[in-house]
């Protein structure tokens, strides 16, 4: 197996201005290949430290990914320090100097000094495409070991992993060490009470399958890793099973979103959606607005925290607020209505809650929601009890709206699991 180490660069880890989540990507998509970070090391923006981490590790490394350091600026160092450690010079790589151009040209800027700054690499180094930002990537190899250099910036770092270089490692793996992993993204269910029906319903669960769990909150990531070509048949049969298990709590089989399985549905079907916000202030549509292309099927939505908003953007009546509350079914379904019409959607979500941490009493305590969601001829409307931190409060009433219009929509008629544990606590 490989034996692959980390070098995270940056003043910004150092002093804590920044949380290192890049480290947590590299090595979760490694483990995909069921590769094992070896080590991690983190030093700030100081070409001595760069240098001498780079050689230590190398002595022991296969592969070092180093983060950060590719940037315009004085302290973004690691061309640098990598070119000395090889006894190389730094000269303009006519590869890296065309991807920063056309990433100039696209966004209509004038080429700078800074700029060409990031083309300045090693001699003779490999370039590894960045297909995002203006940084490209490079790898040398030094003391047998390739140090591949990548941006700090997330999403160019994702983007290369995935394109470049986890493809790139995983042809110099062994053939007969095919770790491949599936994955589910699931909403409703937590990670014990998942892990309660697997022991319950398969207690004769293969060792030779991995079973993991990861928590993108509120979603959960159920994964199943097989690690040879032997235990691949294997791995689709009880990937079979947890998937029968699951149900419709299965949001996708292809790492998508909440938002965005619903945006391709709709679009497929050519339909339409809107929102009336209260509790969540305009976090489902933005959930929704975040997919590309969802301009194809959202085109408005109401963010209506106080009563007299609700009346005057979705048509809920006075009487209504007086007599039933703005948190309560008789005002969401209102609100789901008017939005419909106001925006000619074809479907609706409406919600309106107590997110806390105060505002609540002792009939609708912090964390009681109302939601509705729905089309013209069915707008149905479900009160839940969700007592959590204001802010998690929000993420999961969001994804609990987007959940309800998702199954509308894909005609599922299972009763979602957190309808049940919900109404549980509510007295």
């Amino acid at each position: 197996m490989l034996n692959i180490q980390l070098l995270l660069t940056g003043n910004e880890l150092m002093s804590g201005d920044i949380t290192d989540t890049n480290s947590v990507y590299i090595a979760q998509e490694l483990k995909t290949l069921g590769i094992e970070v070896e080590r991690k090391v983190t030093v700030g923006d100081n070409l001595d430290l760069l240098v001498a981490e780079m050689d230590n590790l190398s002595q022991s490394a296969d592969i070092i990914i180093v983060n950060g350091g590719l940037g315009p600026t004085v302290d973004d160092m690691t061309a640098q320090a990598l070119a000395q450690l090889a006894g190389v010079s730094l000269t303009i790589h006519p590869t890296a100097l065309e991807q920063v151009k056309a990433w100039c040209v696209k966004r209509g800027f004038n080429l700078t000094g800074p700029n060409m700054k990031q083309a300045l690499l090693p001699t003779n180094c490999a370039v590894v495409t960045n297909p995002i930002g203006s940084a490209p990537g490079f790898s040398v190899t030094h003391n047998n070991c390739q140090i591949i250099c990548t941006p700090g910036v997330p999403v160019e770092l994702k983007a290369m992993m995935q394109q470049e270089i986890i493809p790139d490692i995983a042809k110099q793996l062994p053939e007969d060490l095919q770790t491949v992993t599936e994955k589910l993204t699931c909403f409703g269910i937590g990670e014990s009470g998942l892990q309660k029906m697997i022991d319950e319903q398969f207690p004769d669960w293969p060792a030779e399958i991995e079973l993991g769990f990861r928590a993108i909150m509120p979603l959960l990531e159920v994964k199943l890793t097989s690690r040879s070509s032997t235990s691949s048949e294997l791995r689709n049969t009880w990937f079979a099973k947890i998937k029968q298990l699951l149900g419709q709590h299965i949001v996708s089989d292809k790492g998508e979103s909440l938002a965005t399985t619903i945006v391709n549905e709709l679009t497929r079907q050519g339909k339409s959606i809107t929102t009336a916000e209260s509790c969540t202030g305009g976090m489902i549509a933005s959930l929704l607005t975040n997919v590309p292309g969802s301009s194809q099927v959202f085109e408005a939505g109401f963010v209506t925290y106080s009563n007299r908003i609700k009346s005057k953007l979705v048509n809920v009546s006075e009487h209504t607020l007086t007599t039933h509350g703005a948190v309560s079914e008789a005002v969401v379904k209102e609100m789901a209505a008017g939005a419909l019409k106001e925006s000619g959607a074809d479907y609706a979500i409406a919600i309106s809650g107590i997110a806390g941490p105060d505002g609540g009493s002792e009939e609708k305590p912090v964390g009681t929601v109302w939601i509705a969601w729905g089309d013209k001829d069915d707008i149905r409307a479900q009160h839940l009890y969700f007592p959590a931190h204001r802010v998690y409060f929000q993420s999961f009433m969001a994804s609990a709206g987007l959940d309800l219009i998702r199954r509308m929509i894909f005609n599922y008629e299972d009763v979602p699991r957190y309808f049940i544990e919900r109404q549980r606590q509510i007295k």
